[in-house]
């Protein structure tokens, strides 16, 4: 069995481990999610590789690190997200998240940037074809314990579960549980000065840009399901602060090209977490306590 032929999601791009799928896809079968009105669909790794689409791996520099790199597919598949691959102090290669798409190009033009050392993932919507990214990369892939049962292919040789509160990856990598979206939901500190994020932490478009913003403009949000509108509660938007308030970081780098929020980005996660709480009319909150 070649993994080239494993079904693969259409919906979320989550790679299965068996050439049977279910009848439908359990992340996507779920309130967080969502299987389209048409019906649950499959793909796989050979079939877009041989797609009319052509699709292809984009590796882009980041405009303002040179450090940090952006691996999205075009045209978009599944959800879109992208990886980003960062290069450590101790000259390590990290790869936060990851996407459905590999092919021998992706694979030939990451090793030329030094390849890849270990891959950690947000949540289980971007769990991907991760075990085809770290056998390429003969790399380990990190994983939170709580959300173990969202994994659809489980291959013991590459995947390392863990419960901790937070993960030390290299000298200036760092990677904390904040819950909310799902209950092991990751960030990853790096440098002092970043903060990459996905889901439980997410920015939106008027957090965007340099300009000053009026009174109650949000630079994100917080939900338990986006698709379907659903957001977390105000001691689960209280926890995520807490995972990260001892961080330093004065940017924060969302799971999609271009949606970047600097400077004061961490001022921009604790005001905006403030403004959503009272929006859900709460007057009194430990949430609204907070100060940096």
């Amino acid at each position: 069995m070649s993994s080239l032929d494993l079904p693969v999601c259409v919906t979320c791009g989550v790679q299965f481990g068996t050439l049977t799928p279910p009848t439908t896809c359990p992340i996507c079968d779920d309130p967080r999610q969502y299987v389209p009105a048409s019906g649950q669909s499959w793909t796989t790794l050979r079939r877009l590789r041989e797609s009319d689409k052509h699709y292809k791996n984009e590796i882009k520099q980041d405009p303002e690190d040179p450090d940090l790199y952006s691996i999205f597919t075009v045209p978009r598949i599944a959800i879109g997200q992208r990886a980003m691959l960062m290069k450590t102090k101790n000259g390590k290669n990290v790869l936060w998240d990851c996407i459905t798409f590999i092919d021998d190009d992706t694979i030939d033009r990451v090793k030329a940037l030094g390849g890849i050392d270990a891959i950690v993932i947000s949540h289980p919507h971007f769990y991907s074809s991760h075990c085809d990214w770290a056998r390429a990369f003969n790399c380990p892939v990190y994983l939170a314990a709580p959300d173990k049962v969202w994994v659809m292919r489980l291959e013991p040789s590459v995947q390392h579960f863990f419960d901790n509160q937070r993960m030390k990856l290299a000298e200036d990598v760092e990677v904390v549980k904040v819950g909310g979206h799902f209950p092991g939901s990751l960030v990853l500190a790096w440098k002092d000065t970043h903060l990459l994020v996905a889901d439980s932490i997410y920015v939106v478009a008027s957090g965007l840009g340099q300009r000053e913003r009026r009174p109650g403009a949000t630079s994100f949000t917080f939900m338990w399901s986006y698709p379907n509108m659903i957001p977390l509660d105000p001691d689960s938007i209280l926890g995520i602060w807490n995972a990260v308030k001892d961080f330093n970081f004065d940017r924060v780098h969302s799971g999609w090209w271009g949606l970047v929020v600097m400077p004061q980005a961490k001022k921009k996660v604790l005001d905006s977490a403030k403004i959503i709480v009272r929006a859900m009319g709460y007057t009194q909150h430990a949430m609204l306590d907070e100060a940096l």
